[in-house]
């Protein structure tokens, strides 16, 4: 387990232990505590919200595995479960803010301690509540960038399938599909709840008009995110569409291949079959070469001018040049 506690708003950071970071907790007026827990570590006996001295029955799910999206204002405490994007994988992030102390837990590495940290080279916030929405919005920057970044590879894949078309693309535009799909079943959830708990405080008239405004900017800030997200999943069908599209042109060509030869070819299988049959017209009454050439042959080469002049008037062959 790994803890770093900031100062604020010196942004002094120190790496301690839950211990360490209880006492700082106890006696600072504006701490960040970021923990990280090991992936693979079991169950606590202890919760970690005791573990800290905050109220343990009711941050029961504090650093607990497998929690859904959650969002709650308790009296002087707000807790969020916060998904983050880290990488190609979605994570989540456990929030705890008081007026004094903004309390984060995660399993792995998250990034976005890290964002957050450069965030207050340039901000300042001047409460614990203002560095949760700026943690908030940090959380969302980081779906915005998988999504106009996994958008811009589908672009360019689309892109590449008009100069050459092979199985990859298929594996790849699926793979960008399901990170589509990832990406919205993480945010979706968390962006109703949020907006739920949001609306309902901003209408207490004792919320105080400076947070209200972060409430307003992170609802819309979602709805923007979202709105990328949707967009990525809208040209990963597109991209769908027009590998179908090209394959049936692909397979249209094909098939006016087989057309024109089975124009030519046909009628000139039906005349040799008919003329490799041993009936008595053929042995009896055909006794010259030159008869044999007229029909044979002849009848042959008839039909093949005939084939030849019924695809000009049905514009296969130029249809066939305008495809390549």
């Amino acid at each position: 387990m790994i803890v770093t506690v900031v100062s604020m708003p010196e942004a002094t950071v120190v790496r301690t232990d839950v211990a360490g970071a209880r006492e700082r907790m106890a006696v600072d007026r504006f701490l960040l505590v970021d923990i990280e827990l090991p992936r693979d570590a079991p169950a606590q006996d202890t919760p970690l919200a005791e573990q800290l001295g905050l109220d343990a029955e009711e941050l029961y799910w504090f650093g607990r595995e497998g929690e859904p999206a959650r969002a709650d204002f308790e009296g002087d405490w707000a807790g969020f479960v916060v998904p983050v994007v880290h990488g190609e994988e979605i994570t989540d992030v456990h929030a705890v803010v008081t007026e004094r102390t903004l309390v984060t837990a995660h399993r792995g590495q998250a990034g976005l301690a890290r964002k957050v940290a450069a965030a207050l080279r340039h901000d300042r916030p001047s409460d614990a509540v203002t560095l949760f929405f700026l943690l908030l919005q940090e959380a969302l920057g980081t779906f915005r960038q998988a999504a106009v970044h996994s958008l811009l590879r589908t672009e360019e894949l689309e892109d590449d399938m008009f100069d050459g078309r092979h199985p990859r693309q298929i594996y790849l535009l699926a793979q960008l599909r399901r990170r589509s799909a990832q990406l919205h079943h993480a945010l979706l959830p968390y962006l109703q709840v949020t907006d739920a708990v949001l609306t309902r405080r901003m209408m207490n008239p004792s919320f105080p008009e400076e947070r209200r405004r972060y409430a307003r900017g992170f609802q819309t800030a979602g709805r923007l995110v979202l709105a990328d997200i949707e967009s990525f999943q809208d040209a990963t069908r597109r991209a769908f569409a027009s590998y179908s599209s090209l394959v049936a042109g692909e397979q249209n060509g094909v098939i006016n291949r087989l057309a024109i030869v089975s124009v030519i070819f046909l009628p000139l299988s039906f005349l040799t079959g008919f003329f490799g049959m041993n009936f008595t017209f053929l042995t009896d009454k055909l006794e010259s070469r030159d008869e044999f050439w007229l029909l044979a042959i002849g009848l042959q080469a008839a039909v093949l001018l005939g084939s030849l002049y019924v695809l000009h008037r049905t514009r296969i062959w130029r249809r066939l040049l305008d495809e390549h």
